[in-house]
């Protein structure tokens, strides 16, 4: 039986890297991860995929996109601007993302399932004013290399020797301080509570109820 010792959830409390700068407002999810990329078993590969179709033309041939640049390539904090991952709740979107390298999202804002999208998966989405947004995004055009520390704890972003206030959603920064935004990990780690919640419940059948062994 899996014990809640065994299954460990990293605390997201700080993250640290380079950023790359994806302007422009409501970039929706099939922007994002195009639907035909999306008929797949696991999500493994999708980072390759991701904004593809504004990365290439309908030859394959590259386009001008952050995400093509050679000075971005090893970027894991994307600055976008407002609204960003409207459209379709694909969770393909925030996967994509995680797998090309992206560790940490600040915008304007976020449509909501896709912030609750990246939290599963560990990645802070903080936001703050247009200006400030666009001073940032400046900033990263103009220093490819430079460092970006995001404290989503303190709710600060640091660069260039400037430290500025974003905000966290506040359900979204105890999750990711406390180590608790891995709900899978959880309930995995509490399999014995789930299935004796289950056999309690008047509508499981028993033989609907998974064993809690591994």
């Amino acid at each position: 039986m899996t014990d809640a010792a065994d299954v460990e959830i990293p605390e997201v409390d700080y993250v640290s890297g380079s950023g790359i700068p994806i302007r422009g407002n409501d970039i929706d999810t099939d922007q994002i991860i195009p639907a035909r990329f999306m008929k797949v078993v696991t999500f493994d590969g999708l980072g390759e995929f991701a904004f593809f179709d504004l990365r290439f033309d309908e030859n394959d041939e590259p386009k001008e996109h952050p995400f093509n640049e050679q000075r971005f390539q090893d970027s894991s904090v994307m600055v976008v601007n407002s609204n960003f991952g409207c459209g379709s709740s694909r969770e393909h979107a925030p996967q994509a993302l995680m797998r090309w390298g992206i560790d940490a999202i600040i915008g304007e804002s976020f449509a909501a399932i896709f912030a609750g999208n990246c939290l599963a998966l560990g990645i802070p989405t903080v936001t703050a004013d247009t200006e400030t947004i666009q001073e940032l995004q400046d900033w990263v055009d103009e220093n490819p290399d430079g460092e970006i520390d995001v404290d989503v704890e303190a709710e600060t972003v640091t660069y260039g020797g400037e430290t500025i206030d974003v905000t966290v959603d506040d359900a979204q920064r105890k999750a990711l301080v406390d180590g608790v935004w891995d709900t899978t990990a959880l309930m995995k780690s509490n399999a014995s509570e789930v299935r004796k919640t289950a056999q309690d419940l008047p509508y499981v059948r028993d033989d609907q109820i998974p064993d809690a062994a591994d």
